[in-house]
């Protein structure tokens, strides 16, 4: 009895945090939005963003004195950071200067469909029927959300696409490369050498920091609350309940973005782009309730 209940309080631990890590990522559309009207860019954000993630990070490696691993493992895992995550997150954050938060949050939901149509071509997952009506459902979501009901700018668009699509290609590396290396280890050197390679953006372009206190409090927040919280929630709620049931939690994040973009943007989306984005989710949950757990 004390073991069920046990485990049924564990799992209630994890669900929880599972939720907040997304209600977490799904805050960081606001504080960009802010930091922009302070006057930030993109690659100032990113930089501050991955260089207080990787102190963090880095400073758990060192408590629980993990080693960097070696070879092509280290090297992927590098350029998984320096080329992936960075080009991700400038996308993501691009876009957010040119079409409403709320549209790129459920378009960068498109990634789980890219995952499982990219396991198919490269490590031959098998695509059942539920899998291909899943795919249906979001490609019809994303035509719905992007239609003539106007999104915005068109680059926005295909920037906020772009981040489904690379960060897609990430998950499917990592999730070959990472078991190695350990989540922790894995996280760590993605975060540095993300901090490195956004640093060097940082120093060409020339940064741009907020003027401000306001915009000043929004970048730290992007770099602790949208960043180094759900970064480590997710890990700690994830070993409780499963990848699966986390990758259905982690849906919360898009609809967390569109109630803040609604209420403190004053922004708004149409019936039709509402329900392509509802189609969108519902094809994340049904691939994560069908993946392997």
């Amino acid at each position: 009895m004390s073991t069920t209940a046990g485990h049924s309080s564990a799992r209630s631990t994890g669900i929880w945090l599972v939720v907040i890590s997304a209600a977490s990522y799904g805050t960081l559309a606001l504080f960009a939005r802010i930091a922009y009207a302070a006057g930030a860019n993109p690659i100032t954000l990113i930089f501050v963003r991955f260089s207080v993630a990787s102190a963090v990070v880095g400073a758990a490696l060192r408590v629980r004195r993990r080693r960097f691993p070696q070879g092509r493992v280290l090297l992927t895992l590098v350029l998984m950071g320096a080329v992936g995550y960075v080009c991700q997150a400038l996308a993501y954050l691009t876009a957010l200067t040119l079409i409403p938060a709320s549209l790129v949050a459920l378009l960068l939901y498109l990634y789980p469909g890219m995952v499982t149509l990219l396991s198919a071509a490269l490590f031959r997952d098998r695509l059942t029927r539920t899998k291909v009506i899943a795919l249906i459902a979001a490609l019809t979501g994303m035509v719905l959300t992007v239609g003539p009901a106007g999104g915005g700018h068109p680059l926005g668009l295909i920037l906020a696409v772009a981040a489904a699509g690379i960060y897609s290609v990430y998950i499917v590396v990592g999730s070959r490369v990472t078991p190695r290396a350990g989540a922790l280890t894995s996280s760590g050197v993605i975060m540095c050498s993300a901090a490195i390679a956004s640093g060097v953006l940082a120093a060409i372009h020339g940064p741009a920091f907020p003027q401000t206190a306001l915009g000043w409090a929004a970048l730290l927040a992007i770099a602790v609350v949208a960043t180094v919280i759900p970064m480590v929630t997710f890990f700690m709620g994830m070993a409780y309940v499963g990848p699966s049931t986390a990758a259905t939690l982690s849906t919360v994040e898009p609809i967390v973005t569109v109630l803040l973009a609604t209420i403190f943007l004053h922004e708004s989306l149409q019936p039709q782009q509402l329900f392509g984005g509802m189609l969108i989710l519902a094809a994340v949950v049904t691939l994560a309730r069908i993946a392997p757990a």
